[in-house]
This record gives structure tokens, C-alpha cells and sequence, in this order.
């Protein structure tokens, strides 16, 4: 395994995307606007929303230290549960009680030919997964590390996806959800008590069959084995047309359903527990980005918020990840096959839905093994990335973090998914949306009675009055009708190099 220099280690950068729906004071899901105080949601650079209008994204810089990032996402909780009133942020990634899928509220961002596309996608992602899906909620963490080739991080991209069936297992915390979710659908989950169906042995039900899933990308063989490659496959998904989306339509009685009948309407479609990521410039495609310069950062997708935590995810659980995607990166990492890719969809079901199932067995590149063997064998190969970071940073950080993850796979019931089954069980009757519901509560009272650091409340109300401005001279800037637009912008000519 290849080693990293200090200065590179003291050179990686972290930064988190945060989701999480409003709610009101009783669990039900917020149907109000997104509050305007928090300024334009298509210009802030902290504070928009994700799917819903009541889904609030939150949005860190890129960081040095995991303190100073935790730091940051905590000060932007407290500006929200500001601008809030008595609402609520739900605590976990399966969401609360919800309404009808038509009452669910889609993202608005204003009257311009970008803002009308973001809504235009969403009104998509509607009709092509329904919303309940969308509604779903999550933690992104994003990585770089200095010096590193695109080939590289495809390299890491590899072994994440053959080993990130260990995340769900020792940070999913989604084992149960409100019936809700789940009516009408066809599903594997048993009743824990009226109103709530759960997994008895699941870990993260959001990056299983009934979360963040979809068949017809299912379809898609997507290979990371080379920039080309993957973009390349992204290509045809943006360019061609697919057969059921194509019996949706584009326009019905003078309002568009979708931006186009492609499998993929855009990129941010592609559901990846992991994505090479570029930072675009305005009106740039990001697989243009990509094909042009290269990857820049590694985005995680497959966390759950940690309902235990008030602002979804604690700084050990941020040093794992620095520590397991180092040693994706630094590790030998053999192109991937289709047979490969499978396996990997496999593993990630399995665990999912039956992660603390005594004596699973998952498929491994040579063989099958039981998930605590292979575990075992993981974290003792990331020793040596955790003594490094922590040389680099002092003290023994990182290594508690390794400690506390060999905890987890020698105990299941040490693992969150477990800890949030044996609360329900304790405290409220086995009823999911009366636990959230409390420990949202929890959060809130301890954001809202903690001080605003001096200046951040005056510079938010910059910012929010900066984004307002901003959106404003986007809507008088267009030049060309929506439609011309949405032909331009969604051009296979913007995707190419």
C-alpha cells in the first residue's frame, strides 16, 4: 500500500451537505415556503433546499480540520432554527408522516430560466419516482486530497464502492420507518407496532430497496474504471432516449412534467453511493467539467444522518471516513467487471436490510466471507492511515474512531441502526415517528439555547440579502424564453470537451 506524505495529509480537505425536511411541532411534515429570511435558495451559498421546498440542504466549506467543519455546520443549525419559528428539523433520513405525493411541496427557485429548470428536474424526479422517495434525507461528505490524479481517484472510487457496504453497517441508522413511506408499495418490512415498519435486522432501509433506488437506472453499467470510461457511459444516459420516459412526456396543457425523456435528465440524476465531483462554472455542464479538468473531490452519498447527534454526524464518524477513504485511495485497486459491479449492488442490498444478521455472508473478490471476518480484516488494514493522521494531527483521534468501529463489528448491537430499535423499544412504544419526534425536539432545545459566534448573524444576513439580490439579477438577465433555454442547456454538445 502507497503512503502519504505529512504535508499531503495536512493538505486534505472535508466539507458536508446536510439534509434534513422541516417539520411542524406535532412531526407532520412543513408545507410552507422556504423561509425567506434564509435568503434565495438558488444563490445562498449555505442554505437551499434539496428535493422539497420543505427540505433544507446545509452546506459547509471545504475544511482543514474535522473541528472547524463540525464548527461550521453547527453555526449555520443555529442561524436556521432562527428563521424557523417553531419548527423542527427531522433528526433521521427515513422522513416523518407525510401527506399525499401530490401535497408534498416541490422546490421553487424563483422565475428564471435556471430556477424553472431546477423545479422542472424535481417535477421529473416526481413523476418518474414519486416524492415520498425524494424525501429522503441524507449526509454528503466531500474529500480531496492534494495532489491526486484523476485516475487516482477513480482508483479510490473502486475499492469505496467493493467496501462501503461496511459504512451502511456500522453508521446506518435507518432500520425502521413511518407506514407511510411505504403505502401502496410492495415491501419486506414487518409491522413493529401500528405505524411503523422496521427491518429486525437493518442497518440503512435509505440505501436499500426501498430507498434511494431506482430500476431503471438499474440498467445502467456504469464502469469507474478510467474518467473516460464513466463519463462516457454517462453520456449515452444524457443523450438517449428511454421508453418510459418518453410516455411522460415533456409538456401537458402548457406545463412542462420533465426536462426531457432521457434515462438521466441531468447528471445530479445519477443515484451513486459515491461521485467523482469538479466544481462547475456558471452555466457549465459537470460532466463537461469532469471530461475538461478532472476530478477534484470524492463525494460520499450513502450516510444517514445520525439521529443521535443534533446536526446528523459526529466527529468520529467523519474521522472513519477520512481514514476508510485513504485507504480506498492508498490500497490496490484492480479495474472493476460487471460481474464485480453486481456483487457490489448485492452486498450493498443485503446489508441494507440484514446487516446484524448473525453470520452474514457476503461475496468478496475471491470468495464469500461473513461480514465480521471481512470487516476485521478492513479495519486492520486501515491502522496504519490512522496512525498517520493522527501523527499529523496529534493525539489519537483517529484511532479511537478505528477503536470504536472494531466495537461496532464485534457487537451489532453497538451499531446506530440497533441503538435506534432499542430506544424506540424503551422510550416510545416502538413508534419511529415518536422517536424522531423527540429526539428532534432534543436538537432544537440544545441548537436554539446555544450563542451565536460574534458576527455570524450579521454575515448571514449578508448573505441572505446578497442571494435575494443575486436571484433578482438572474431573472432580469435572461435573454432567451424557457424553452429555448432547456434546448440549449440540455445540448449533448455542452457535454463534450
Amino acid at each position: 500500500m502507497r503512503t502519504l506524505a505529512p504535508e499531503i495529509l495536512k493538505g486534505i480537505r472535508r466539507g458536508i451537505e446536510k439534509e434534513s425536511l422541516r417539520v411542524r411541532p406535532d412531526g407532520s411534515l412543513s408545507v410552507l415556503p422556504h423561509p425567506e429570511t434564509l435568503g434565495a435558495a438558488l444563490t445562498h451559498p449555505h442554505i437551499t433546499t434539496d428535493f422539497s421546498e420543505s427540505q433544507l440542504e446545509l452546506i459547509t466549506g471545504p475544511h482543514e480540520g474535522v473541528d472547524a467543519c463540525l464548527e461550521e455546520l453547527t453555526e449555520i443549525h443555529k442561524v436556521v432554527y432562527r428563521a424557523i419559528g417553531d419548527e423542527l428539523l427531522w433528526a433521521a433520513s427515513m422522513p416523518c408522516g407525510l401527506p399525499g405525493d401530490d401535497a408534498i411541496p416541490i422546490g421553487r427557485y424563483g422565475s428564471s430560466n435556471v430556477g424553472r429548470a431546477k423545479t422542472v428536474y424535481r417535477q421529473g424526479l416526481s413523476h418518474r419516482y414519486g416524492r415520498r422517495m425524494q424525501t429522503i434525507s441524507g449526509i454528503h461528505y466531500n474529500l480531496s486530497v492534494p495532489g491526486t490524479t484523476s485516475e487516482q481517484y477513480f482508483a479510490l472510487i473502486r475499492n469505496f464502492r467493493r467496501r462501503s457496504w461496511l459504512l451502511l453497517y456500522l453508521f446506518g441508522a435507518s432500520p425502521s420507518v413511518c407506514s407511510s413511506f411505504v403505502a401502496g408499495r410492495r415491501h419486506e418490512l414487518q409491522e413493529l407496532a401500528p405505524g411503523t415498519l422496521y427491518a429486525p435486522h437493518g442497518t440503512s432501509l435509505r440505501m436499500g430497496r426501498l430507498g434511494y433506488q431506482s430500476e431503471a437506472q438499474a440498467s445502467l453499467k456504469v464502469s469507474y474504471n478510467s474518467l473516460k470510461s464513466y463519463t462516457a457511459s454517462l453520456y449515452d444516459a444524457l443523450t438517449k432516449p428511454y421508453g418510459p420516459y418518453e410516455k411522460i412526456g415533456i409538456l401537458k396543457n402548457g406545463e412542462y412534467l420533465q426536462l426531457n425523456t432521457t434515462l438521466l435528465q441531468i447528471e445530479n440524476e445519477f443515484y451513486g453511493t459515491i461521485r467523482p465531483k469538479r466544481r462547475i462554472r456558471r452555466g457549465e455542464r459537470p460532466l463537461h467539467a469532469l471530461r475538461e479538468r478532472g476530478v477534484e473531490y470524492v463525494e460520499v452519498r450513502l450516510m444517514d444522518l445520525d439521529p443521535f447527534v443534533a446536526v446528523g454526524i459526529g466527529a468520529s464518524t467523519m474521522r472513519f471516513l477520512d481514514v476508510f477513504l485513504l485507504h480506498c485511495l492508498l490500497d490496490e485497486s484492480p479495474d472493476d467487471t460487471p460481474d464485480e459491479i453486481a456483487a457490489v449492488r448485492r452486498n450493498q442490498q443485503a446489508v441494507a436490510l440484514r446487516g446484524r444478521e448473525p453470520g452474514l455472508v457476503l461475496e468478496s473478490s475471491k470468495d464469500k466471507t461473513t461480514l465480521a471476518a471481512w470487516g476485521r480484516q478492513l479495519l486492520d488494514a486501515c491502522q496504519p492511515v490512522a496512525r498517520a493522521l493522527d501523527a499529523v494531527h496529534g493525539g489519537s483521534a483517529y484511532r479511537d474512531a478505528l477503536m470504536g468501529a472494531a466495537g461496532i463489528v464485534s457487537n451489532p448491537n453497538a451499531a446506530p441502526s440497533a441503538r435506534v430499535l432499542h430506544a424506540m423499544a424503551r422510550n416510545h412504544a416502538d413508534s419511529y415517528v415518536r422517536f424522531v419526534l423527540a429526539e428532534s425536539l432534543l436538537h432544537a432545545g440544545s441548537l436554539r439555547g446555544l450563542a451565536l459566534a460574534t458576527g455570524t448573524q450579521q454575515r448571514f444576513g449578508h448573505l441572505a440579502a446578497e442571494s435575494l439580490a443575486e436571484q433578482g439579477r438572474i431573472e432580469a438577465g435572461d435573454k432567451v424564453d424557457f424553452e429555448t433555454f432547456r434546448q440549449q442547456y440540455l445540448s449533448p454538445d455542452l457535454l463534450k470537451v
